[in-house]
């Protein structure tokens, strides 16, 4: 798939998926697409657990009850650290947005659908407890739960607003 046709078929699939495994040949590529993400200073500060053990998968579903976390063959959760640059600055924000888009565009490409949660993983101190199930040690954060596989039900991307509405060239307009 074109890279161009990828950008224009990424959505956000939140319903069932298929019980079909992703295989792991697959699950490394997409990886590697988010690994390969740029990074502050090169800091490389997101890593990814991978859950594909059923019993786990259910307790993160628990944690964040959706049809998706229910029903994918496989959950990423980014994790990042927090590394404080010579210059003082981190970027541990951006290189996780980063490395997720990449991993995103790379599940479309191969033909999976998936969707970013982070919003749940935010509240009521669950990215704490998913932290604990997933023995993330002191110092990282985890940021979002991906839930990915074959959809039941095709998806297609939201429309988005019109190029003149979000870009200007030279001043804002």
């Amino acid at each position: 798939m074109d890279f161009f046709d990828v950008i224009e078929k990424r959505y956000s699939y939140r319903g069932k998926f298929k019980p079909d495994a992703v295989p792991e040949s697959d699950i490394r590529q997409i990886l590697d697409a988010g690994i390969r993400a740029p990074s502050g200073f090169n800091a490389q500060t997101t890593r990814f657990v991978v859950v594909t053990d059923k019993a786990l998968r259910q307790q993160i579903a628990t944690l964040t009850p959706s049809p998706a976390t229910e029903t994918a063959p496989v959950l990423l959760v980014p994790v990042s650290e927090h590394v404080v640059m010579p210059n003082g600055m981190a970027f541990e924000v951006e290189d996780y947005g980063a490395c997720v888009e990449n991993v995103l565009l790379a599940i479309t490409a191969k033909g999976y659908a998936a969707v970013w949660m982070d919003g749940r993983v935010k509240a009521d101190g669950i990215a704490g407890k998913i932290a604990d199930l997933l023995h993330v040690p002191a110092g990282f954060t985890v940021r979002a739960v991906i839930p990915f596989g074959v959809p039941e039900e095709p998806g297609v991307q939201k429309e988005r607003k019109p190029f003149a509405q979000r870009v200007s060239f030279n001043r804002f307009a």
